[in-house]
Formats: structure tokens, sequence, C-alpha cells
């Protein structure tokens, strides 16, 4: 057997043995059941909304059971193919049993990661906003750039991404833009992102060719069940229309259907400018309750309202990340250290060791 198979094999196994841990397997068989017995009563669906809570707990432990059992499976299966092969003497058989172990392993490494999912919105649709900086046509060409890398991690995840509203920039790239991204454990995936993003690059907008330094902030927030309730007092918001403009300023309609939305005890200010008001009307109030909602999650869990209150404005000293593309070639998370010298890979949406280090060190700090 070769080196990187028995390496991959030990390394399913590790990852087995976290899996196991984290979710509790045996506690987790026990809770199936048990949930089992709760949707089989005649009465169980008379309450709507706990219905649909105790089906998606069901949901969520069928699939981690499943996916476990796979792996399993799937070990014990080509293990003892390599083993018949060997006894055989049959080559083909054996390189397509390692072949099939080496590809466990990515499956593996991938379940291990959506195990730290295990929030109270981490399986849901999020919200994503991203603000320039101070540094004008920098920054906003900076917020252009993450703007692109984040939608290319999300069409990588194969995820739904809508522009909710956004503000170009005076000369280039974007003042502000807010998305909806959608698809399983987006939220869970991407709420540590929120923070501020430093880059260090040679000016294009720059005659004398100086290197320059450029800040955006990135704020993620969940998108909320329409079962969870909160409660916004109309006299509590104002609501303002204007005209929704695109690249260059140019009027996409006649009409004022933007939609700005600002909740007065709170200062939080949502938008939306696609064609009707009606639906503008609509996005900006889902948004708002997701945003009070995050403002309620970060009041009773105090890690995750520390964490985000650390993002502070989009300036030195409040950075969670660095790109350095002169003189060197450098991203560094600065909360886990972790960096890379694939700077072009990471604008281009590779995340994933980013986000899985910080959802892991959350882990352990909790």
């Amino acid at each position: 057997m070769r080196a990187e198979v028995l390496e991959a094999i030990e390394e399913i196994k590790k990852s087995m043995a976290i899996l196991a841990e984290r979710r509790n397997l045996n506690l987790a068989n026990e809770r199936l059941q048990e949930l089992h017995f709760i949707t089989s009563d005649p009465s169980f669906w008379n309450d709507p909304k706990h219905a649909r809570s105790i089906m998606r707990e069901r949901q969520y432990l069928e699939n981690f059971l499943e996916i476990y059992g796979n792996i399993e499976r799937k070990l014990r299966e080509n293990i003892e193919l390599i083993e018949l092969g060997m006894e055989e003497q049959e080559v083909e058989v054996i390189k397509e049993a390692e072949n099939n172990l080496l590809k466990l392993r990515e499956y593996v490494i991938d379940a291990e990661r959506s195990a730290l999912m295990d929030g109270e919105a981490d399986s849901n649709d999020t919200f994503l906003e991203i603000n320039a900086g101070a540094g004008g046509t920098e920054s906003c060409d900076w917020a252009m750039m993450i703007s692109r890398m984040y939608v290319r991690w999300a069409e990588r995840k194969g995820y739904t991404i809508e522009i909710m509203s956004q503000n170009p920039g005076e000369e280039a790239g974007l003042k502000s833009i807010s998305y909806k991204i959608k698809g399983l454990n987006a939220y869970g995936w991407l709420k540590v992102e929120s923070g501020v993003h430093r880059l260090v690059r040679i000016s294009p907008f720059d005659s004398s060719a100086r290197r320059h330094t450029s800040f955006c902030s990135v704020w993620v927030y969940p998108v909320i069940d329409e079962d969870f309730e909160v409660e916004i007092n109309p006299s509590d918001i104002r609501i303002d229309t204007f005209r929704s403009s695109g690249a260059g300023g140019q009027h996409v309609n006649t009409t004022d259907s933007a939609v700005r939305i600002t909740h007065l005890p709170t200062g939080i200010v949502v938008t939306s400018s696609e064609k009707s008001q009606h639906q503008n009307r609509a996005n900006c109030m889902a948004a708002l309750k997701s945003r009070l909602y995050d403002l309620e999650f970060k009041r009773i869990n105090k890690e995750i309202q520390d964490s985000h209150a650390s993002k502070g404005d989009a300036g030195w000293g409040n950075q969670i990340r660095s790109y350095v593309l002169q003189p060197y070639q450098l991203v560094k998370d600065l909360r886990t250290q972790i960096e890379t010298s694939d700077t072009q890979g990471v604008l281009d949406g590779k995340l994933d060791d980013f986000l899985f280090g910080a959802l892991a060190k959350n882990i352990n700090r909790t």
C-alpha cells in the first residue's frame, strides 16, 4: 500500500474520531430515536412553529449520521478491497481502492469542517455587507476586489448570490455593496469574516506608482427564519425612497423605487434597490429583522459579541486579515496566523483554509 494512502487512512480515522466526539455519536443516535417518537405523535403538527424546529433538528441528525455511516462503510470496504487485491495480485483493484481512499480523505475533511456549523443560525442563508474605508478611489477599488472574492467563493460552494444594494465609487469600484447569499451553512461559514480587511499594493490610480494601504469593512449576519418573531414598532423606523443608480451614476428607472429603512433606536440602516418598490420594502424589512436578531444574538453570546465589537472602524489596528501584493505576496489572518503566498488564489475565492481556521479557533475557545 502506498505511503500516501496509508497517510490518508490515518487522517480519515482521525477526522472520524473528531466528528464522533464533536457530535457525541451515542447521544446523536439516542436523540434521533427520541425525535422519531415525538414526530409520530398525532398532535405533533398542532404547533407548526415547534414542529418545524423539531423537523429541522431531526433532518440535521439524520444527515450527520448518514454521512458518518457512509464514511465508515467506504473506509472499511476499500481497505478490504486492497487486502483482497493484494491476495489475488489484482493491480487494478488495488489502484481503484487506493484512489477511492484518497477521494474519501477530501470528503471527510469537508465533513469535519461542516461539523463546525452547530450554531443556532449557522445553517441559514446570510447577508454580507462590504463598505470601503477611508482612502477614496483606492479603497473603493479594494471594496470591489473583496466583493469579487466573496462572490467567487460562494460560486465555488454552489451558493446563490443576490445583490441587495450597491453604491458605486465616484471614479471606480464600490463605496458599499450588500449581498444575500443562499445555501446550506452560508452564515456558518462566513460569520467569522466580520471585520476589517487590509490591502497593501502599488496603486494603479497613482501615477507615481507608490505603495498604498487600503481598508474595507465586512459585516456578516444571518437571514433568520420567518418563524422567528422580531417585533418592530412602526414609530421606530424611518422609510426613505430614492432613485437607484448603477455604474456611472445612470438612473436605472425613473421613479423613486429604491428604499432605505433606518431603525432609529439602534441606528441600523438597510437599503434595497431592485426595480419594485414593494419588493424593496420587503427586502429591507427582512434585512432589518435579521440585523436586530443579530444584535440580540450577540448580546446573549458574549464571546461573539466581543469578537464583533473588535471589528471597530475600517482602519489601522482593527483588521482581521492583511492582503499584501507588494513588495511581496502574502495573505495572513491575524487571528489564527494562517498565511499563504497564493494571493491570487485567495482573491479568486480560495478562502476555506482561513474560514476553517477561524471557526476551529472559536470552537477551541468555547
